[in-house]
C-alpha cells in the first residue's frame, strides 16, 4: 500500500518530542510521500527545512487565515520567495475561517488576504491549498474570480453541491480523520458526491486523529484510515483506494512516481 498524507504540519510543537522518530518511520509504514503546509512565514520556513531533509516530504508556504493578526500584504513576498523552492508544491494553507475570525474588519482582511494569495498560486502556477471553516459562499466567491487557479479544499467541509461545483471550476477536495467520527454524515456525503479523480487523503497532524486512535496526537501512519473509509464509500479495496489517492496527490502537486 502507498500512501500520500497530503497535508500535515509536522514544525508543529506537539511534535518537539519525537519529530525525527516519527517521520523517519514513515516509509517503512508505506507514507511514501507527505505534504506540510505552513501558516505563516515562521512555520512556512520550518515546513521548508523539513522538506529539506526528508526526501519524501514536501511543503507549501502560506498566510492562514487565523494567522494574520501582524501580517501585512507586503509579507506574500516573502511567500513568493519561499515557493520558489524546488520543493515548494503549493501555495497554502490559506483561505477563511469565521468560526475563530470574527469582526468584519478581520474578516475583510481575512478575504483580502485570501483573493492576494490565490493571485499568488496564478502567478507561479502552484496549485492552492484552502482552509474554509463557516465561510463557504465567501470563500467560493473568491474562488470564482480566480479561474485560473487551482487547488484543494483541505479538511473538506462544503456540502456535496458546492463539492461538486469546485470539482468542476477544476478543483480537488481532500479528506481528514474526521470522516470516521460518528457525526461524520455530511463528510461522507461529499465523498460519495465526488469522483474518485479529484479525491485525495491527509490526516492534517496533529489534528483529527481518526477513530480508533481519537484522543491521541495524529500523524502520516494514520492516513490508512481515511484510505479505508474512502473504500467504503466508492466501493474499492482499501488498496486500491489508497494507489488510487497516492495518484491524485502526484498529479495535484506535479510530482514524480519514484516510490
Amino acid at each position: 500500500m502507498r500512501l500520500f498524507d497530503t497535508h500535515a504540519h509536522y514544525y508543529d510543537e506537539h511534535f518537539d518530542p519525537d519529530r525525527d522518530a516519527v517521520l523517519s518511520s514513515l516509509p517503512d509504514h508505506g507514507v511514501c510521500r507527505v505534504v506540510c503546509p505552513g501558516c505563516d512565514l515562521e512555520s512556512s520556513r520550518q515546513s521548508l527545512a523539513l522538506a529539506e531533509q526528508y526526501p519524501f516530504l514536501y511543503f507549501a508556504a502560506g498566510l492562514h487565515p487565523e494567522n494574520l493578526e501582524r501580517a501585512t500584504l507586503a509579507d506574500l513576498e516573502e511567500v513568493k520567495k519561499l515557493c520558489a523552492h524546488p520543493k515548494c508544491v503549493a501555495v497554502g494553507e490559506i483561505g477563511l475561517d469565521y468560526y475563530w475570525v470574527k469582526t468584519p474588519e478581520d474578516r475583510k482582511n481575512s478575504r483580502d488576504f485570501f483573493d492576494a494569495q490565490l493571485s499568488l498560486s496564478e502567478e507561479l502556477n502552484l496549485p492552492a491549498i484552502v482552509h474554509d471553516r463557516d465561510a463557504h459562499k465567501d470563500t467560493l466567491d473568491i474562488v470564482r474570480a480566480h479561474p485560473k487557479a487551482r487547488g484543494v479544499f483541505h479538511c473538506c467541509a462544503l456540502s456535496a453541491e458546492d463539492a461538486k461545483e469546485a470539482v468542476a471550476m477544476g478543483w480537488y477536495v481532500s479528506f481528514t480523520g474526521n470522516v470516521t467520527f460518528q457525526k461524520a454524515r455530511r463528510a461522507l456525503e461529499v465523498m460519495a458526491a465526488v469522483p474518485v479523480e479529484r479525491i485525495m487523503i491527509e490526516t492534517d497532524a496533529p489534528y483529527m486523529t481518526p477513530e480508533p486512535f481519537r484522543g491521541r496526537r495524529n500523524d502520516s501512519n494514520y492516513v490508512y484510515r481515511v484510505a479505508e473509509i474512502l473504500a467504503q464509500v466508492k466501493g474499492l479495496d482499501p488498496e486500491e483506494a489508497a494507489e488510487l489517492t497516492f495518484l491524485n496527490g502526484l498529479r495535484f502537486f506535479g510530482l514524480e512516481d519514484n516510490a
